[in-house]
Parts: structure tokens; C-alpha cells; sequence
């Protein structure tokens, strides 16, 4: 809405749940008014999910005679084979403003697929991401989990070991600084997301890497206006300070 123009890829784009509609992440975006996103690419493995959102599109009101038609594209399949490949045949272009969501449960996103989006943009700002990290249920998801490769291409590496026995906080820092080195993010910020609405309980981070230096305040500002400010937002500030200024913090 503030860009008033740009592409937007979710790579997990079915709704979470069975019966959800209000949080159905593509198709808020999908029906945000104006339609200033031009561009919307939404990646499905799910057979019975890319059914969804195709029924979800028809149910969008007809574009008017005369008016640009937007490019919505479904790309069913892995995301992690589909997306690098998509965006090498599409190449996004270097002055439009991008954003990525990758929305997985849990171990589904490969750390290749998120390079691939990172370095995707040779000039100008790159992709600015929101990639979301299990916490209040990732001790017990890598203990339980036998594929070892899968939680190497996960993670990009075997060091994933190093996430057990972390606190909820820490987690988030490791992984926002991974994003910021591997990438060169000018802010990278790991907003958490709890159980409840003035809970305490960390069930996940929405890690935001941007290069825009006006999307920093943007983000804290709905943040604010979305979860109940507690403790642990003092924590989260004082890595956005240490961004700001690094000279101050050694986060």
C-alpha cells in the first residue's frame, strides 16, 4: 500500500487451516483495494490447496473494461524446485518493489530457496522477506524429525544442532543475523508472534529483511497495533537499536 506498486510471492500460499477465510494471507492480498500490486505469484505443493485458491480467485469481481489486468499466477509444485526456476524465466524487475512470504510450518522451506530470493535482484533493493520460524514447537519437531537431510537443506548446513536447548529469544536473534550476513539486509527483525493476545508464549518469529529504510518503522509500527506490547518486545527493540546503530549493541 505504501510502495504503490510491486510484486508480491507467497511460496506457501494455501490457507493454513481448513475452514480459515479472515487470515488467509493470499487472499488478503489478493483483495486489498487499490490493486497496486500488479504482480502476485503464489506457489502450492498441495494438490487439494492449489484447488482452493484457484476457487478463491473465481470467486474476485471482473476486472472493468478498459482496465489493466493484474498478472496472478498459481505455480503448482515444491516451492523449493518451482520458485528458483520461475524466477530465473521471470526475472523481477530491478526498480520494482518485491516482497516474499515464506509462511512454512516448520522445516519445509529450504535455506537454497531463500537464497534464491535474496540474490535474486541484482540492483536496487532486493526481496524483502518474511520468513517465519517455528519456535513454540521446534525442540520437539527436531528431536522427532529422522531426515537428517531435510533438516540440512532446511537449515543450509548440519549447525542446526546449535538451535537445541536455545532460549525462544536467541533463536530469533541466530536467525535474523544468519539472513543479514548470508544476504546483506540493511535491517533484519525478529517480531514475535505468541500463543495468544497478551501471552508470553513464543509460538513463532516473523523475521523481516528489508533494504528500505523506511520499512523498519513501518513494520514496528503495525506490529505495535497488532500484538500486545510485553516484556519481550524490550528485547526485540534492542535489536532494532543495535541495526540502527551497531556501534551500540553486539547483537
Amino acid at each position: 500500500m505504501v510502495t504503490k506498486h510491486g510484486t508480491y510471492i507467497d511460496c506457501f500460499a494455501g490457507p493454513q487451516e481448513s475452514t480459515e477465510t479472515t487470515n488467509w494471507a493470499a487472499k488478503l492480498v489478493v483483495e486489498l483495494r487499490p490493486q497496486w500490486l500488479r504482480h502476485i505469484y503464489l506457489f502450492e505443493q498441495i494438490p487439494q490447496q492449489v484447488a482452493r485458491i484457484r476457487e478463491m480467485l473465481k470467486t474476485q469481481p471482473r476486472v472493468p473494461l478498459g482496465r489493466k489486468l493484474r498478472d496472478i499466477r498459481i505455480v503448482p509444485g515444491d516451492v523449493n524446485a518451482e520458485l528458483p526456476r520461475f524466477l530465473n524465466q521471470h526475472p523481477l524487475r530491478s526498480r520494482e518493489a518485491a516482497f516474499c512470504l515464506l509462511d512454512q510450518r516448520t522445516f519445509e522451506c529450504d535455506w537454497a530457496t531463500v537464497e534464491a530470493v535474496a540474490r535474486h535482484k541484482k540492483t536496487g533493493t532486493k526481496i524483502e522477506l518474511f520468513y517465519f520460524l517455528a519456535n513454540g514447537w521446534l525442540e520437539r519437531a527436531l528431536a522427532a524429525t529422522k531426515d537428517l537431510a531435510r533438516l540440512n537443506a532446511w537449515w543450509g548446513g548440519n549447525t542446526w544442532t546449535r538451535l537445541r536447548g536455545m532460549s525462544s529469544h536467541d533463536r530469533g536473534v541466530v536467525m535474523a543475523d544468519r539472513l543479514r550476513e548470508a544476504f546483506g539486509y540493511q535491517s533484519v527483525v525478529p517480531w514475535a508472534i505468541y500463543d495468544r493476545m497478551g501471552g508470553s508464549r513464543i509460538m513463532y518469529f516473523m523475521i523481516h529483511a528489508t533494504d528500505h529504510p523506511d520499512a523498519p518503522g513501518l513494520m514496528a509500527r503495525a506490529y505495535a497495533k497488532a500484538v500486545e506490547p510485553i516484556e519481550t518486545q524490550s528485547e526485540i527493540q534492542s535489536v532494532i537499536s543495535g541495526i540502527r546503530d551497531p556501534s551500540t549493541s553486539d547483537k
